[in-house]
């Protein structure tokens, strides 16, 4: 049987870095990397001629750096593109998914689950289909949104809490949903994104950037704010204990899923029953259907993004699979109904109500 081979550019300024990626991938059969580019500039031409499966892209680099070159490549002749870069870069990479990568990961070091993660990255995201965009009006240059912090609450006053569970495209689709909820609203939002360790405080600062709401990275036992955004750190799960307090949970070797989607679900439903809506979004694997499931049996609300918004519908379609899911809409629809429902009356009766 014969498998397909995966045609990469890798993209980086340092020889040494651009050498190490080769070697890495080399390791995997199906991977061969066709060609090299030492500038934004130079990747720009390299794809153009060789038309690649997948780009590894640097994002600081003399001249064109990484950001323009993926806005150019991706208002071109669109390729699936990974940024490999460092933890410093954290939030310019949450930008670089904004203009079209698909996701990012850490350069890899020597370890065994670093070339692991590195090739299970490029398998996968070779096969996403991406289109090319419009280019902007205007350089995608994202200025601080002023920050109003909404009357606070108190735990008896939320109307609901809000549970995200997204991964691979999240960061896209979130950067469509949260910008759209307004200043005072009433309820908290709490988010499991996956993410490579050391990217969820870039998540967060370009969030920030974006929202009126504020936006944190989830602290362990701190109380729930209104009209305030959580975000897990990618190194602990994300929890709401029996006091309604922030519970992060240190992971262990065999966890699949970092953060756990199911872990953030599970705990909502057992805390806030009736009042937990649980929204899935875009990403791969089944983390987060367990979680959907046990919202709607404790009488909360569940919805999940579409498959024609999501860059895989993965988690999604598992979790919609499972019958608990009693919406299904488009990415640009899902911040309306969020602040639909933070008005809408709840109900105590487990798995009747529909939104």
């Amino acid at each position: 049987m014969n498998t397909r081979t995966i045609r990469v550019v890798v993209v980086d300024d340092s020889m040494l870095v651009r050498q190490w990626l080769r070697d890495l991938l080399a390791e995997a059969e199906d991977i061969d990397v066709i060609g090299e580019a030492a500038s934004g500039r130079q990747a720009v031409e390299v794809v153009a001629a060789l038309r690649p499966d997948l780009v590894t892209m640097d994002l600081e680099m003399p001249g064109m750096g990484g950001l323009e070159a993926i806005e150019t490549i991706m208002c071109s002749k669109a390729v699936p593109i990974l940024v490999v870069t460092s933890v410093s870069d954290a939030r310019v990479a949450m930008e670089a998914m904004q203009r079209g990568a698909l996701d990012v990961i850490e350069k890899p070091d020597t370890s065994p689950e670093s070339v692991e993660q590195l090739i299970a990255k490029v398998r996968l995201l070779s096969g996403v289909t991406v289109v090319t965009r419009m280019r902007p009006g205007h350089a995608t240059h994202w200025a601080t949104r002023p920050v109003m912090t909404p009357e606070v609450g108190t735990l008896q006053t939320f109307p609901r809490l809000f549970a995200i569970a997204s991964s691979m495209g999240g960061p896209q689709a979130l950067a469509r949903i949260l910008p759209e909820l307004p200043a005072g609203f009433s309820c908290p939002v709490v988010i499991a994104q996956h993410i490579s360790d050391g990217f969820a405080p870039g998540l967060v600062e370009w969030l920030s950037s974006l929202c009126v709401l504020p936006v944190r990275l989830a602290v362990d036992g701190e109380s729930l704010q209104a009209g305030t955004i959580y975000i897990s750190p990618s190194e602990s799960h994300f929890t709401i204990s029996p006091a309604r307090r922030v519970a992060l949970m240190s992971r262990t070797i065999g966890d699949i899923y970092r953060p756990s989607c199911d872990l953030l679900l599970q705990s909502v439903a057992d805390c806030f029953g009736p009042r937990a809506v649980g929204i899935i979004l875009t990403g791969m694997g089944n983390d987060g259907a367990e979680g959907i499931v046990r919202i709607l049996d404790k009488g909360g609300l569940t919805l999940a993004q579409d498959e024609a918004t999501s860059l895989i519908f993965g988690m999604n379609q598992m979790a919609i699979r499972t019958g608990s899911v009693q919406r299904v809409l488009p990415v640009e629809a899902i911040a309306s109904e969020m602040i639909r429902l933070a008005h809408a009356p709840v109900s105590n009766r487990a798995g009747v109500e529909k939104p």
